[in-house]
């Protein structure tokens, strides 16, 4: 079974686009996505026997704008106390889940007060199994931190605030 984390993904990434209507299948569960019909409708099937397939409704249809509204809840944008000319945004190239470090068990790439070059890695953003490390691009102090680790983010969502050299 699908996770609902790439679930809702999926639902952004077809939003996104001027698909209309969308059918995933696979060992035996099936989701169907229509664009416009204000309804997602997620049922698997489950194969009662080689030639008789039975299908189970998990999810009761559910409009796409309450889903999308509650993948905007999860990933909640933390406002910066002070708004200042000299400090950059670091923001995600994409929607997807910010990662801190590399793997659970390694420290951060970055945390308040360090210093980062262009090149420095920031922070990792997975979109469908796909890693992307993300680069400061500006050099500078890190001052905070606006997501959480495992947290989605959108495209152009602010990750950090970074105080120029």
């Amino acid at each position: 079974m699908l996770k609902i984390q790439e679930i809702r993904e999926i639902i952004k990434l077809i939003d996104q686009s001027s698909i209309e209507k969308f059918t995933f299948e696979s060992n035996g569960e099936k989701i169907k996505l229509e664009k416009g019909s204000g309804q997602a409708v997620v049922a698997p099937t489950v194969v009662a026997a080689p030639s008789v397939q039975q299908e189970i409704p998990i999810v009761q249809p559910v409009a796409v704008e309450t889903v999308t509204a509650s993948v905007q809840e999860a990933a909640p944008v933390v406002p910066s106390q002070v708004e200042d000319s000299s400090l950059h945004k670091v923001t995600s190239p994409m929607v997807g889940t910010f990662y801190a470090s590399s793997s659970p068990d390694e420290p951060a790439y970055v945390q308040n007060g360090d210093t980062v070059k262009p090149e420095s890695i920031v922070c990792i953003v997975e979109a469908m199994k796909l890693f992307n490390e993300i680069e400061a691009e500006v050099s500078g102090e890190i001052v905070e931190i606006l997501v959480k680790d495992g947290q989605l983010v959108e495209y152009g969502q602010p990750l950090f605030l970074v105080k120029l050299n």
